[in-house]
């Protein structure tokens, strides 16, 4: 039995350097399957099991040494006094977020800007109009958190953040006509090559950490922090929407028109019942706040 697990240690407890030769190997040999077009020939079954086989070793080799090195760089991490600040501060945290976000939300105005300039199109115009709808609603909130704070007022941070919600709304009506020319004039996103794989992580990354931060930053007693989260999971479903375009115009050869064009609708759809159900939530919740407030301050 001993030996048994002594073997088993050294086929998957591999050098760093056998480790790197295998999965350069092996990913070679992946290559010239597909470019040859020897997926159906025996030689491609041995090349799939020593790349199972390579994978395997890669993680069991993160798994052991990710732990170590994960803790030695969050130590050196928490020694800077900003990074401590940012991970601990979740005031500070939202603070920096809202610059950040702004910044990005700028930059993709100025790409649709000028690609509907360019392309003498309205199709990036309208994605243009969307993402300065949302980064007006970000400039609301970075220059009241500027001003004021957060936590220092509530009754301001609810009527900002009841302010947001309303011009979440506005947003529906842009969706709502982005969706419309994707059904009926046949227009998406394309990416071309491996950047469409790239796209897709991030679309996924970004949705996961909106609906995470959503849940995450509700327990503090902060509508500013709250709305700036609902604003960025709107901004992620638009993402995912975009990425379902890209998706159906790179691998969607076989789907029909008709499938694709309810698939988008249904996508679409759901994106703003979404975001309606989040803007009213806010809304709502806000208003009460405002009346309780002034009520116990009379």
């Amino acid at each position: 039995m001993k030996d048994w697990k002594a073997i088993f240690r050294r086929l998957l407890f591999l050098p760093l350097w056998m480790i790197i030769l295998l999965v350069v190997a092996s990913g070679a040999a992946l290559v010239s399957v597909f470019a040859k077009g020897w997926e159906n020939y025996s030689v491609a079954y041995v090349v799939y099991i020593v790349s199972f086989y390579s994978l395997m070793v890669v993680c069991i080799s993160c798994w052991k040494t990710f732990p170590r090195y994960y803790k030695n760089a969050k130590g050196k991490v928490y020694k800077n006094k900003y990074a401590c600040r940012y991970l601990t501060d979740a005031a500070y945290k939202i603070h920096v977020s809202l610059y950040l976000s702004l910044g990005i939300n700028l930059l993709y105005i100025a790409t649709n800007a000028v690609s509907a300039f360019v392309y003498n199109t309205v199709w990036f115009g309208l994605f243009a109009v969307y993402y300065a709808v949302m980064a007006i609603m970000r400039f609301l909130l970075v220059i009241y958190v500027k001003r004021v704070g957060i936590g220092n007022d509530l009754i301001g941070e609810l009527k900002h953040s009841r302010l947001c919600a309303y011009i979440l709304m506005v947003v529906n009506l842009v969706l709502s006509g982005a969706v419309l020319m994707m059904v009926y004039n046949d227009r998406g996103f394309e990416y071309h090559g491996i950047l469409i794989y790239v796209m897709a992580m991030y679309a996924f990354w970004v949705t996961t950490t909106a609906i995470i931060d959503l849940f995450r930053y509700g327990k503090y007693n902060s509508p500013i922090m709250f709305t700036s989260k609902a604003i960025k999971l709107a901004a992620a479903m638009v993402s995912m929407l975009s990425l379902e375009t890209a998706m159906f115009s790179q691998f969607g050869q076989d789907e029909s028109t008709e499938m694709q064009q309810i698939m988008i609708m249904a996508t679409g759809g759901g994106i703003a019942v979404i975001v309606t159900v989040m803007s009213a939530y806010i809304i709502i919740h806000n208003t009460k706040g405002i009346r309780k407030l002034k009520n116990n301050n009379l």
